[in-house]
């Protein structure tokens, strides 16, 4: 399905990130994963993607750096000699309430989840209009659409890349690069795992389906929109949410 393609992949070491790249690889993608602090993750993940057969590059950067990314796009075409998928997955979050929220709390959300995208999404955007082809894929949440207690940060970075991902659809179009976001709801991760079990209930309560999503969820929907079958969508927020968000 995207034999011939690369796609580079922000937060690739490990959770979403991770299945997103393995599900790239086994559509045929080359795959370059971005990472910031997971390097033994990152080379597990480079290691499993290689044995499918296909390129795969591991690179350390931190998003939130302007410079460093404009580096990171440049090393990416060097190395594959191009690329035509981005996918904005890193994030981080930092959950407090709003009372207890401290200044760098907010800061440091807003810097990866949303300045990153912006940063990664300038640079590699502006390879792909040179070229005429590119898909960029933004991983919100469902958080950005209706808000949730303790994560005004969160919400508010994700919020704002769903305004990122219109704005640079609409910028784009006219040289068939498009932009799309994901919001996905309460995905079984790392992170849901360490929740107590008398929480996941009640948040089972709330999601029309009665569980919990995958990561592979996510990463099916960004290997259809990266490939030639989504060649007409652009600008659209897909939630992946089990009908949390009815």
């Amino acid at each position: 399905m995207l034999t011939g393609k690369t796609a580079l992949i922000t937060g690739g070491a490990k959770g979403i990130g991770r299945s997103i790249a393995r599900k790239m690889a086994a559509a045929h993608a080359n795959v370059a994963i971005v990472y910031r602090g997971s390097e033994q993750a990152a080379l597990d993940t480079k290691n499993e993607i290689q044995a499918k057969g296909v390129q795969c590059e591991i690179y350390q950067c931190d998003v939130t750096d302007f410079a460093a990314t404009k580096a990171l796009v440049a090393q990416v075409i060097n190395d594959f000699g191009s690329f035509q998928i981005l996918v904005n997955n890193a994030g981080i979050t930092a959950d407090k309430l709003l009372i207890a929220m401290k200044e760098e709390d907010f800061d440091s959300v807003i810097a990866t989840n949303l300045k990153g995208a912006f940063n990664m999404t300038k640079h590699a955007g502006t390879y792909f209009l040179k070229q005429r082809q590119g898909r960029i894929i933004n991983i919100s949440s469902v958080s950005g659409l209706m808000g949730n207690i303790g994560q005004c940060n969160y919400a508010a970075a994700k919020a704002g890349l769903i305004g990122l991902t219109k704005s640079t659809a609409k910028e784009m179009a006219l040289r068939q690069v498009t932009c799309n976001a994901i919001a996905p709801g309460f995905i079984d991760t790392d992170m849901t795992k360490k929740l107590k079990p008398e929480i996941v209930a009640e948040i089972l309560k709330l999601i029309p389906l009665k569980r919990l999503g995958q990561v592979e969820d996510i990463a099916n929907l960004c290997v259809y929109l990266s490939s030639d079958m989504a060649g007409y969508i652009t600008g659209e927020v897909i939630k992946i949410d089990g009908g949390l968000y009815i």
